[in-house]
């Protein structure tokens, strides 16, 4: 064959140059000409198994129960265990309360006041909003987030009879296993959770986290947290001024701050000991913690109540051979993150969060 000679071109060879000219295709050809050697793309993660039977779906019937929320007695002893920290706070704020009044004439009970009735906020929608993107750190679902997302959740409160449209799904940027209940209708979970979890197991954590919120668990720790701001400011200020480095211009200043920081904490904790007695006082941090390990395994009964035992187990497995890769990385659905070591007595003491062989051990009845 004489290679100078033009050769017809054959049709099964797929678009031809233009006038012999490479870079020139024929329009509506859908070839682009080679452009040189470049990375070969990586091919697309499978997506998540949907493992999850759909039995309330678009278009389906649901009943909703007559109590969808109530107070459980963790609920409860949340907030009693913060009384103490409570009082604290609320005699600081009388304290600024009565500068105030002293300096601007302001009446000292409208601080207070204000204080007090501000814990309705948790349940207020636009200051949820804030709450979850700029101290928790969440974000909206993208669209495709969202349409893997919201059927899981409308399936797994069907199954609860709880209207859905009353909570809140956010997303965390994360790759961490993970997932929230906060506030009185934030419902979040972690990228990583949404996109490697089946169906079934994303179920189950959401299920989890339903059962924080149908416990009451998400807005007393919320209010705990809240109420307590004020007294434990009072403390960190007190340690900041006990570190710094003081001159003998500004010691006069320290000096009376610190007594009266001193007085307040006196009197606060003299509250807490008559209230409770000094022996429960020093306990306190480990009931706290205690209080809150019993809250998570009622919110793993609350799955597992609704059927979601099997996936939650399967959950509990991943994350504890994941812990025991990684031991000093945690991974806690609830939203807690610690950096203690798993095997100190101190630490699973202080622990709001039970181990994973605990938890598989009280969904055994469920499975």
């Amino acid at each position: 064959m004489n290679r100078s000679a033009p050769q017809p071109p054959d049709p099964g060879d797929g678009p031809v140059p233009v006038d012999g000219d490479p870079g020139r295709f024929p329009p509506g050809s859908g070839t682009v000409p080679p452009t040189g050697p470049g990375p070969v793309p990586a091919p697309a993660a499978p997506p998540p198994l949907d493992d999850l039977v759909y039995e309330h779906g678009p278009g389906r019937r649901v009943y909703y129960a007559a109590r969808q929320r109530r107070v459980d007695v963790t609920a409860l002893g949340k907030l009693v265990l913060a009384l103490p920290t409570f009082l604290m706070s609320t005699l600081m704020v009388l304290l600024v309360g009565a500068v105030l009044d002293g300096s601007l004439g302001l009446p000292f009970w409208i601080p207070t006041a204000l204080w007090l009735v501000s814990g309705a906020l948790a349940f207020h929608r636009p200051t949820e909003d804030l709450l979850a993107r700029y101290l928790l750190g969440l974000r909206r679902p993208m669209p495709p987030e969202a349409a893997r997302l919201e059927p899981v959740w409308r399936e797994v409160t069907a199954v609860a009879g709880v209207d859905g449209a009353v909570y809140q799904l956010w997303v965390e940027e994360s790759d961490d296993l993970n997932a929230y209940a906060a506030a009185g209708h934030i419902v979040g979970v972690t990228r990583f959770a949404l996109e490697q979890l089946p169906s079934g197991q994303l179920a189950a954590v959401l299920a989890h986290e339903l059962g924080h919120h149908a416990g009451g668990h998400a807005w007393s720790s919320l209010l705990s947290h809240w109420y307590g701001l004020p007294g434990r400011a009072a403390w960190r200020a007190l340690r900041v001024v006990a570190r710094s480095v003081v001159t003998p211009a500004r010691c006069a200043v320290y000096l009376s701050t610190g007594v009266l920081l001193l007085a307040v904490g006196g009197l606060g904790s003299t509250a807490a000991a008559i209230l409770y007695g000094l022996p429960l006082l020093l306990v306190l941090p480990y009931l706290s913690a205690a209080v809150g390990r019993r809250a998570e395994l009622r919110a793993d009964r609350h799955a597992a109540q609704l059927g979601f035992a099997p996936n939650l187990a399967e959950v509990f497995q991943t994350m504890h051979a994941n812990r025991a890769r990684s031991p000093r990385r945690t991974f806690a659905v609830g939203g807690e993150r610690t950096q203690r070591e798993p095997g100190s007595a101190h630490a699973r003491l202080l622990s709001t969060h039970p181990d994973f062989p605990t938890r598989l051990h009280h969904l055994r009845g469920y499975l």
